[in-house]
């Protein structure tokens, strides 16, 4: 039972405000919420079991999306022979610097030192994926003879290495978890249709799952994915202004239909290549997650994806109201299991409740349920919100007062779905709010410079430049064409045609530029 002057022992330390460093609040963040920790292993991360449960939350929604369109799951192997990335010489290319090789196959001990044994080395090197486009051509090829075997839609949850020479938890590791779809089909129209319909997959579980609001559009050319005719992709902003590519779906043509000879017999008897797209989202939206929603006291998770929705915490001195407490808490856990609720009851003894409170506000649960005596005696509950829509001006004590109601039991129990629900659109709206707070349509290259310096955010400009102009802009301003927007997903105020705003010359749209993690 809980003792005068006990304290929590836990993991988790203050976190840094942003204002103080953004940087290092999004790190103090995933520790104080027990999301994610370096490992051993240079670039690598240890995902924690609540950072996996968000992330098993996520792969639920997104599996159940993928088969709703028709695609089946699949796995293939790890390692990828290093001649079949000469098939695809862009993609190739696009990858070299960041892949993994391995070149021998046993180790042996040499006066107790474990050495690599000089006489395993591979007749051809092993590349460890940093995405399976070409060995998954080559199984193609065994599967698709005629038009009848199409479309071939197959998806993939696995891990993979990029070699990433500046890594940060969840946003850029050397090693990620990911899902990849790759598709092949008999035409090109239907291959276009599959890469917007998979962007689209994205962008509504990036909206109404995750509550992060995204731009949809399509990459420059020196921004495209490796070996792609068109790549599509989705836009967060973050807290800071930032952006975040949350998502992309490539149109690969018959690029490595071509390189790994696969063709199909179609409807008139003849022999064509195939055409492809390919398509994913990571680990990384875990981090999108964490800078769009949380706040300086730690994790805010939006109700769809917290792996505890409800969290009910006993409160009592003696054994006595140890018992009355923890057996109301647990009539309230099952009742809350029958609505279909994630919950779960913190009745821990030797831990105040005041750490309790700060642990699971740490972790970002969206509901708190608190049982004291005087509760039980009154016939009602407490119920605290890990976070209320912000009003102008307000003090932080009338927000925290405001963030716990006392209702009585049934009105309490009744109010859990809705509340949960209220709150997973307020964190959209506030993600909404805060993007069209930090967004400008510019048009003097002064007035974008201004912009960037002070902070900057979205900027919307016209554009007309070459690729090594794209290169200038990001060498001076650090900034980057984030998309080419759908005509749908342009403001009234940013249409219409202009000139670009670095060389002057006629532009028909603008684009999307940001800065970027």
């Amino acid at each position: 039972m809980n003792k005068p002057g006990e304290t929590q022992k836990t993991e988790a330390a203050a976190v840094t405000t942003r204002a103080q460093d953004y940087a290092q609040w999004y790190l103090d963040v995933i520790k104080k919420a027990c999301l994610a920790e370096h490992s051993s292993v240079r670039g690598c991360m240890v995902i924690r079991p609540h950072g996996y449960a968000i992330w098993e939350k996520m792969q639920r929604e997104l599996d159940d999306r993928f088969k709703a369109t028709g695609h089946e799951n699949a796995y293939f192997p790890l390692f990828i022979p290093l001649s079949f990335f000469s098939r695809e010489e862009k993609h190739a290319s696009g990858f070299a610097k960041e892949c993994a090789v391995v070149t021998h196959h046993r180790l042996k001990s040499v006066d107790g030192e474990i050495v690599v044994d000089p006489e395993s080395k591979l007749e051809e090197p092993l590349v460890v994926r940093p995405t399976s486009e070409t060995i998954i051509w080559a199984q193609y090829k065994n599967w698709i003879q005629s038009y009848r075997d199409l479309p071939l839609l197959i998806n993939q949850w696995a891990n993979v290495v990029r070699w990433e020479m500046r890594t940060r938890l969840f946003l850029r590791t050397a090693e990620f978890l990911w899902q990849e779809g790759h598709t092949a089909h008999a035409t090109e129209k239907e291959a276009l249709e599959e890469t917007w319909r998979m962007l689209d997959v994205y962008s509504d579980f990036t909206e109404n799952v995750m509550a992060v609001p995204v731009i949809k559009g399509r990459k420059t050319e020196g921004e495209r994915f490796a070996g792609a005719i068109e790549t599509l992709s989705i836009e967060g902003m973050m807290q800071d202004g930032k952006a975040l590519q949350m998502g992309t779906s490539h149109y690969l043509g018959q690029n490595f239909a071509k390189g790994a000879d696969v063709k199909f017999q179609n409807k008139e008897g003849q022999l064509e290549y195939v055409y492809a797209t390919s398509w994913g989202v990571s680990t990384r939206l875990i981090g999108a997650l964490i800078m769009t929603h949380s706040d300086d006291a730690g994790l805010v998770l939006p109700p769809k994806l917290a792996p505890i929705q409800v969290i009910v915490i006993p409160i009592f001195k003696n054994e006595e109201e140890r018992v009355k407490t923890t057996d109301a808490a647990g009539k309230v856990l099952a009742e809350l299991k029958a609505l279909g609720v994630a919950v779960r009851v913190d009745a821990r003894d030797g831990i105040m409740p005041g750490a309790k409170y700060y642990e699971w506000e740490g972790k970002g649960v969206p509901l708190r349920i608190e049982i004291g005596p005087k509760d039980l005696e009154k016939g009602s509950l407490c119920i605290a919100r890990r976070f209320v829509p912000e009003i102008k001006g307000e003090a932080p004590d009338a927000q925290r007062r405001r963030r716990k109601s006392f209702l009585p039991r049934a009105e309490a129990i009744a109010s859990i779905l809705p509340t949960l629900e209220a709150m997973q659109k307020e964190l959209l709206e506030r993600a909404r709010a805060n993007r069209a707070a930090r967004t400008r349509v510019i048009d003097k290259l002064e007035e974008f410079e201004k912009f960037f310096g002070e902070g900057g955010g979205f900027a919307w400009v016209h554009w007309a430049g070459t690729s090594e102009q794209e290169e200038e802009m990001t060498k001076r301003f650090e900034t980057s064409i984030r998309c080419i927007p759908f005509e749908d997903q342009i403001p009234p105020e940013a249409k219409g045609e202009g000139v670009c705003i670095l060389t002057g010359r006629p532009s028909k749209q603008r684009v999307l530029m940001a800065k970027s993690y």
